[in-house]
């Protein structure tokens, strides 16, 4: 669906007209393109005193092929800023950020990516290094909303021993596939993992591996199983009987296979064991994307349409997990993935039943995750917000565009962009991620 307001702004009349009006003014934003560098342009690397990571990030983004600079010249154009703030470890050393990135910012292209790589609280050596580690949340969120033209900004927690798998975070964050990603703290190392295996080839990290996608006829579930096939998975496609048509054909294009069965079904989880053993001896990826609404207020909301949304949405992730866990499908390293919803953040009116549901995918992520780091399995969550799908175009027009406009980059997302933050969890450089819940929302302001 076309964003008009977007284009309009976006002209040489519209430009002068939102600024004169203080009207939100969207930046077109950069997404990946096949064969196109993973960063176009240089990317400043900064550090706090006695910041820790700063070597090893330098010797990362080398690897990476992005354009490290330690200096910055008066006529610099950045693509990105990255800044070690490891070493802070008291309020007077905040200061720190204010002398980075205040001279900088003006020096930065469009759609430019900016990474402050922190300490997890917890694990800092003082109370003052907590404090001020916990205060760069604050900061990352707070630049993340006035930084404009399309910008992100993120705060990487990386424990201790996790600097060496910061590889598929960096490349993540600092490229345009994380477009609609903005505000969001991320830890690595911090569950138990802190290992990460690198791909033999980074431009398909997941050749070789099996990624089974729920609901991935159409929509979010479609652009998913492109994304991890792009990656070089082979995909398995399982949705409901009557999404067969799409299904087959997407699946056809995708070289995969189709898997139709209703996911409540009470043997569901044994027939997907089943079909994932007898096609590929396991799976590697698993993404728990199939779910529905029946939206209503509480207060006319009756059992079934309460017990149906919970039941697709979070009791059948969780009883196809379990099963999958139990019987050994999963193989070590895998990567378990769960689509929640800024709902299960933030609240929706007229959405308990479904922001019930996705508040309870974060929670099986994060419950599980302990039990599968044994096994060196992961299991995180993406959040999606406002994403520009077939089902938006049935929300009248003034709110459609007013939603449009209430998050950081001021416009909808993409289904790619729920997909291609999926696909970063999945990559076998991600190991040291668990746990996480990943907003793909432009950092919208619900919930924040």
């Amino acid at each position: 669906m076309s964003d008009r307001y977007q284009s309009l702004a976006n002209t040489s009349v519209g430009r002068i007209v939102v600024k004169n009006l203080g009207l939100p003014q969207p930046q077109e934003l950069d997404r990946y393109r096949d064969a196109a560098p993973l960063v176009d342009g240089p990317v400043l690397l900064g550090s706090s005193p006695g910041g820790a990571l700063r070597p090893v990030v330098a010797k990362q983004l080398e690897t990476l092929g992005i354009d490290c600079r330690d200096e910055r010249n008066d006529d610099d154009r950045f693509r990105g800023l990255v800044f070690d703030a490891t070493g802070i470890d008291s309020v007077s050393g905040l200061a720190g950020l204010q002398a980075f990135f205040t001279p900088v910012l003006r020096s930065l292209r469009t759609c430019p990516r900016v990474l402050v790589l922190g300490m997890p609280p917890d694990a800092a050596s003082s109370e003052g290094a907590a404090i001020a580690q916990r205060a760069l949340e604050g900061f990352t969120r707070s630049l993340a909303k006035e930084i404009g033209r399309g910008g992100t900004v993120q705060l990487i927690y990386v424990a201790p021993d996790a600097a060496g798998s910061l590889s598929s975070t960096l490349a993540f964050f600092l490229s345009p596939r994380s477009a609609f990603v903005s505000g969001q703290v991320i830890r690595v190392g911090t569950g138990g993992l802190a290992d990460a295996a690198d791909a033999a080839d980074p431009t398909q990290p997941l050749a070789g591996k099996v990624a089974l996608v729920t609901g991935a006829s159409r929509g979010i579930g479609a652009a998913i199983a492109q994304v991890l096939h792009r990656d070089g998975a082979s995909i398995v496609g399982l949705d409901v009987a009557a999404a067969a048509e799409p299904l087959h054909t997407l699946m056809k294009q995708l070289d995969g296979t189709s898997l139709l069965l209703d996911v409540t079904a009470p043997d569901a989880p044994q027939r997907i064991g089943a079909k994932l053993t007898d096609l590929h001896g396991g799976v590697d990826v698993v993404v728990h994307n199939a779910g529905i609404i029946r939206d209503r207020r509480l207060a006319n909301m009756d059992a079934e349409r309460w017990s149906s949304v919970l039941e697709v949405n979070l009791a059948a992730p969780q009883r196809i997990t379990d099963e999958l866990l139990d019987q050994g499908v999963v193989r070590d390293g895998c990567r378990v993935i769960g689509v929640a919803s800024i709902a299960g953040i933030a609240g929706n009116l007229g959405q308990t039943n479904y922001a019930t549901s996705k508040a309870g995918v974060i929670g099986l992520v994060q419950t599980i995750a302990p039990r599968a780091a044994a096994r060196g399995i992961t299991t995180n969550a993406v959040a999606p917000g406002l994403i520009d799908t077939d089902m938006m175009a049935k929300i009248p027009l003034p709110t459609r565009e007013v939603a449009r406009r209430m998050n950081s980059l001021s416009q909808a997302g993409l289904p790619v962009d729920v997909a291609e933050t999926i696909g970063w969890l999945a990559d076998p450089g991600s190991g040291a991620i668990t746990g996480n819940v990943v907003r793909v929302c432009g950092q919208s302001l619900i919930g924040a």
